[in-house]
């Protein structure tokens, strides 16, 4: 797949739907810890369906063809089809069921034999897909020292192919959506090269992805742990050299302003120039107007907030910080910012307008 075309997240999330509209399977490749399986949940979740995740990876052969048995009604030998495969009652219950078949291409070839009929005909012995269901795959390349089978021709030939790679754009939108550590999404907006450092050559057991980083995000919040234990555990998840960079932007982040306070208009200034914390905070500042709209839903204390927002970026902050910002909250979040309600707005409009409609384009 070395000479693949590939894709982003979100071009790829364009592909999954028009594949899922005509009913064709389609096969994500990509490197360990891209997303693949966190895109499909997704955009399963969105369509208000099911997602069954079958590891074909830790499958047998029965596992996807079922087992024989002796049916004493018919006198004849009959075939019990396996329980994870969705039935035409489980499938009424939801506009769309997504069948991912994960690690397809690290199933044994005789289990990929018995997914083929299954991927051909959408029927496997009696058994048969009910019309709503549709059929993702993924797997990873065999360049990335994973255990990997060659698909046979005949079964690659039945999906749509799409290689994923690691876009910041795509990641960075599904990280605040997520509410993924503000000083994760804070420090990878500054550093953006650390996302994704994984070498299939390197010895290495630790490696930067989304997948690791959403795991220090985990980290970070499950409260307050020394910082040598938190730098051993960041370390061996992202990798030392990594662990040190971000232990070394947490403690500046650390001496940031409280969001809630700026947004309340008791903190103007910014004291503390170190542009990776200032990236965090204005991520902090998205989550607590996001937080406030969904507890209070466009009230007068909302529109002073963002005021506060909008004022604090444009005296503070240097122009990429602020049209970040204002590109989370307004495209992103959609937050309700009414222009008539804030007196900065117009200003904010005159000097970043431009900016914000090219970075949402």
């Amino acid at each position: 797949m070395s000479d693949s075309r590939t894709v982003t997240a979100i071009q790829a999330r364009k592909s999954l739907l028009k594949a899922f509209e005509v009913k064709r399977p389609l096969f994500l490749w990509g490197p360990p810890g891209i997303g693949k399986s966190e895109l499909v949940e997704g955009i399963t979740k969105d369509l208000g369906g099911l997602m069954i995740d079958l590891r074909l990876g830790q499958m047998e052969p029965t596992d996807i063809r079922g087992i024989p048995f002796y049916n004493k009604d018919l006198g004849k030998m009959d075939w019990a089809p396996p329980i994870e495969l969705p039935d035409e009652e489980m499938s009424a219950a939801y506009p769309i069921v997504v069948l991912f078949l994960d690690e397809l291409n690290s199933a044994a070839p005789s289990v990929q034999s018995a997914a083929y009929q299954l991927i051909l005909n959408r029927r496997i012995g009696k058994y048969r897909l009910p019309d709503n269901v549709v059929m993702v795959a993924a797997g990873n390349r065999e360049s990335d020292k994973g255990v990997t089978y060659r698909m046979p021709t005949p079964l690659a030939n039945r999906f749509i192919h799409q290689e994923m790679k690691v876009d910041f754009a795509s990641w960075q939108t599904w990280a605040v959506e997520n509410k993924i550590h503000p000083e994760v999404v804070g420090y990878l907006s500054f550093a953006k090269q650390d996302l994704y450092d994984f070498d299939a050559k390197s010895s290495s057991r630790a490696f930067a992805t989304p997948r690791s980083w959403s795991f220090v995000s985990q980290l970070l919040d499950q409260g307050a742990t020394d910082d040598d234990t938190l730098t051993n555990l960041i370390a061996g998840t992202v990798g030392e050299g990594l662990a040190v960079k971000f232990m070394a932007h947490r403690k500046v982040a650390g001496r940031m302003p409280n969001p809630a306070d700026i947004l309340s208009g008791k903190v103007t200034d910014l004291n503390v120039k170190e542009v990776s914390a200032m990236y965090s905070l204005v991520i902090s500042m998205c989550y607590e107007l996001k937080a406030h709209v969904e507890l209070k839903p466009a009230d007068a204390q909302f529109h002073s907030m963002a005021d506060n927002f909008l004022g604090y970026m444009m005296k503070n902050f240097e122009t990429e910080l602020t049209v970040m910002g204002a590109r989370i909250a307004l495209t992103t979040y959609d937050l309700p910012f009414l222009p008539t309600k804030l007196k900065n707005f117009d200003a904010f409009h005159a000097k970043y307008g431009k900016y914000i409609l090219q970075a949402s384009a």
